[in-house]
């Protein structure tokens, strides 16, 4: 097998593709129903929406109207567009593509270098991204996401009683759903690419002032992030005996409000905490042994504080500068904490209806024998034959799932510029050979959250086992998916094999107060498990302590 069934070809237009930032979103492939039913017709068109309507660096014509040059399917693994985003950079005014790429590659050694070429210039697209950039930096509210939540929430209240729909009446409901994911995709792209204009502003302020690491502290526990209030909504359950009523009643409350959030929870075919509560349990039990003091609202206040004194001592150094310098901090600040909530909100907003999608479909499925994920073997275009004639599928999706399950065993390569090799040639998982880190070695990553922590390492693979962390270990995870986050919340540190520093994850390390390094390249290979480490959030570094 060379090609996987969802894959598309690789624009000549748009040839340069990464994992980078993609493999937190879907660290695995994505099923074949997950990937026709939700992603192309909406995550992928909401993202073509976004890029074309909103911050309108692209002109209607210029990607694909079916399989827009955002992201791309390779081996079944989601790709982002690096071409695309360094377009984004290229026109947007006060960016370039080599900040761009910072953002995404880190100092990555293979991203090839960027060349511009004639088609790149557009100063209409420039133009309409300047005014864009300032709505979103003068922006002080954002009530369409409301309007959004409210909206997720109803469909959730409104779930009927899928036992009691007909096949067709399933597909119907998962479909209907798919246009207001487009929407609310495009949404979180928007939002998305407006996160970064107020901490780029932050950002020239800290270099100005000698003190890079200042911009981390300005946007750290903002408040309000709704991506962080399941691990809030834990830690109170922490506090609970398992076998109180209490807790029975506050655990089904938890599920209902937050049961579509799980491991690698863009894919319908994924357990999330509602399908598989045993997900959560392991988390709130993570959560037992930490002290009250080490509440994720002690650690949000005490970071706080730092944050607003650090805020009040830039004001202070900026008190000389002229009205125009001050002006651009004020309103990169406040941008920055707006639309970094925002962000969060618009994720939230998606899963919640994307659940309601997997969970028609494994209703579907089972009540003809189907496990969930042979369910999702299926394609979009085949759901109406299947309702039609569900046995007859049978042989076809248990050989697909196999084929499908053989690509999780692939290391998919993280840069991609052009072409793709044959699946038969891509690398095994682990296959490759790794240095251990040695004792007094640095390994180098990106700043994610501030703060130092020294802590043993506790290397963990899977949010649904994390047997071994204990309070005050530094979680060494591979990637920063915020069902991940939970963990966050025993633990001193967190260092990430991949992950950008407007990734879900890293946002929300900053709400709950946790020191945090993402893109620290092999981390979960290269660090022993139960090695001292010592974490730098605000230089990016991990320290590999001598043994004494």
């Amino acid at each position: 097998m060379d090609r996987w069934i969802t894959d598309w070809h690789i624009s000549p237009k748009y040839p340069l593709l990464t994992r980078a930032n993609a493999g937190e979103v879907l660290p695995d492939p994505c099923s074949p129903l997950g990937w026709t039913l939700v992603w192309e017709p909406g995550c992928c068109l909401g993202w073509k929406d976004a890029a074309e309507l909103d911050y309108a660096c692209m002109d209607p014509g210029e990607m694909d109207p079916v399989h827009p040059e955002v992201v791309c399917s390779l081996g079944g693994y989601l790709y982002i567009n690096g071409s695309a985003v360094r377009v984004f950079g290229y026109r947007g005014p006060g960016l370039t593509p080599e900040a761009i790429d910072y953002v995404y590659f880190g100092e990555h050694p293979d991203v090839p270098p960027f060349v511009a070429e004639d088609w790149h210039e557009n100063p209409a697209a420039s133009e309409r991204m300047g005014a864009w950039m300032m709505r979103v930096l003068t922006a002080d509210d954002l009530p369409d996401l409301r309007a959004d939540r409210d909206l997720a929430d109803t469909i959730r209240a409104g779930r009927p009683d899928l036992s009691k729909l007909t096949d067709t009446q399933l597909v119907e409901r998962a479909r209907s759903l798919v246009p207001t994911i487009r929407t609310l995709f495009r949404r979180h792209l928007a939002i998305t690419a407006a996160s970064s204009i107020g901490p780029g502003v932050l950002n020239a302020v800290a270099g100005a002032l000698g003190d890079p690491t200042i911009a981390l502290k300005l946007i750290t526990s903002v408040g309000e992030v709704d991506s962080a209030a399941p691990s809030y909504a834990m830690w109170e359950l922490s506090r609970l005996s398992p076998d109180s009523e209490q807790y029975r009643a506050g655990f089904a409350d938890f599920i209902a409000r937050f049961g579509s959030r799980g491991p690698n929870e863009w894919d319908i075919r994924s357990e999330v905490w509602e399908t598989k509560p045993a997900l959560a349990t392991a988390l709130i039990d993570a959560m037992r042994a930490a002290a009250d003091a080490d509440s994720p609202s002690a650690r949000n206040d005490r970071n706080r504080v730092m944050r607003e004194a650090v805020t009040a001592e830039v004001r202070e150094k900026l008190a000389g500068a002229d009205d125009e310098t001050r002006g651009q901090f004020e309103l990169g600040l406040r941008s920055a904490h707006l639309h970094l909530q925002g962000r969060e909100r618009t994720k939230t907003n998606i899963i919640k209806v994307l659940h309601e999608v997997r969970l028609a479909m494994r209703e579907l499925g089972a009540r003809h024998g189907y496990t969930a994920s042979q369910t999702c073997m299926l394609l979009d275009d085949e759901l109406d034959a299947f309702v039609a004639s569900p046995d007859d599928f049978r042989s076809r999706l248990v050989g697909r799932e196999e084929q499908y399950l053989s690509l999780w065993e692939l290391e998919p390569p993280f840069i991609v510029n052009g072409s793709v090799p044959p699946l038969s040639q891509w690398a095994r998982r682990g296959a490759g050979t790794v240095t251990m880190a040695a004792h007094g070695e640095q390994l180098l990553g990106v700043p994610g959250a501030p703060g130092r922590a020294v802590g043993r390492a506790r290397v963990v693979t899977d949010p649904g086992d994390p047997r071994g962390l204990e309070p005050g270990d530094v979680l060494v995870a591979p990637v920063t998916d915020p069902a991940w986050t939970p963990l966050f919340v025993p633990a001193a540190a967190v260092v990430v094999d991949v992950g950008a520093q407007v990734s879900h994850a890293v946002i929300v390390s900053r709400e709950l107060g946790i020191p945090c390094v993402v893109s620290v390249k092999d981390a979960t290979r290269r660090i022993v498990d139960g090695t001292m480490l010592l974490v730098d959030g605000d230089a990016g570094t991990v320290t590999v302590l001598p043994v004494d």
